[in-house]
């Protein structure tokens, strides 16, 4: 395998007793506006090819079935040993956020995938909707408040049966994370959110190290392109300055600061030659000069999760949904 664009092996982070290391860099495959299946499988056999082994779907995205296709490809092409090198993480949706269509959610993606298991399951947003709808956006009137314990409890069982290696959550506000650690007997192992350098999440990433969750990042770049995506990062004036002076691009720079805060990072391009460049960012490091100045850049949140909002549902405004955190 040519591996002659990774000059570093790609380093894992580590995940809360019990659960398998996170490889650090993973592939998003969530794409807006939706592409073809074929789109899909072709990137990830390149990703595997380049050196990816994190891949991040969800029930939501359709594209579970060509994940598990560009995967069996590549093990049969000898890109990758076995499924066992790789890290799978697939979410929860939310009209299956219920106690009892949780375990036949996870076996629908497992049927997907044509997996066995997957390493990280997330209940993908705070909130339930109408069962046997799956649909987005979720109409105003379906939406419903989500029974933390139980759905939590089903999730639990999903790791108990060996379906999924471990179990988190995605959108979650530090007061809807402390729901869950409420009555959890296995813990969240991750929480994966919206994190960027015009997106720190100083105060959600400190509460959940100190509950021993491991914070995964989305939007990296800022999805750029997509429907709640933004500019801000990739014409961001402080790493365009940093990336010059130190040869790297304004993608490496976030994605290089994005490690270095020890999260788990998830970014998305089905474009091979930014694939390869994405992988860059494990030889160098950050100035402690380098480091404040992005400390200081402008904050605002991009994926504002309206969408998510109704005058029906648990959250009416978006300072309910993000615990005013915007």
């Amino acid at each position: 395998m040519n591996q002659e664009h990774q000059q570093t092996p790609m380093p894992a982070i580590p995940m809360p007793a019990g659960c398998r290391s996170m490889p650090a860099l993973g592939l998003g495959t969530a794409a807006d506006p939706p592409v073809e299946p074929e789109i899909v499988r072709s990137a990830v056999v390149e990703a595997i090819e380049v050196g990816y082994r994190h891949f991040d779907t969800a029930a939501l995205y359709n594209s579970e079935e060509a994940l598990g296709e560009a995967i069996n490809e590549a093990i049969n092409g000898g890109f990758v040993e076995s499924r066992e090198q790789l890290f799978i993480t697939s979410k929860l949706w939310c009209s299956d956020a219920h106690p009892q269509h949780v375990l036949p959610a996870l076996n629908k993606t497992l049927r997907n995938l044509k997996m066995d298991y997957i390493d990280l399951y997330l209940i993908h947003w705070p909130v339930s909707s109408k069962p046997g709808i799956h649909e987005y956006p979720i109409k105003k009137e379906d939406f419903l408040p989500m029974d933390f314990k139980s759905v939590w409890a089903a999730m639990e069982e999903c790791y108990k049966l060996g379906l999924t290696k471990s179990i988190g959550v995605s959108n979650f506000s530090c007061k809807n994370l402390a729901d869950v650690l409420a009555t959890a007997k296995i813990p969240p192992a991750v929480n994966q959110v919206e994190v960027n350098p015009c997106w720190q999440q100083q105060k959600l990433r400190e509460f959940c190290k100190r509950n021993g969750v491991l914070v995964v990042g989305y939007s990296s770049l800022g999805s750029i392109g997509t429907f709640y995506g933004t500019n801000r990062v990739m014409e961001s004036e402080v790493l365009r300055e940093i990336g010059k002076a130190r040869g790297k691009t304004v993608a490496q720079v976030a994605l290089r600061w994005g490690y270095e805060q020890g999260i788990g990072v998830v970014v998305k391009s089905y474009n091979k030659e930014r694939m390869k460049q994405n992988l860059e960012i494990f030889d160098w490091s950050l100035s402690d000069d380098e480091c404040r100045k992005i400390s200081e850049i402008t904050q605002s949140r991009a994926c504002l999760g309206k969408d998510y909002t109704s005058p029906y549902g648990p959250y009416k405004t978006m300072d309910e949904l993000w615990d005013e955190e915007l």
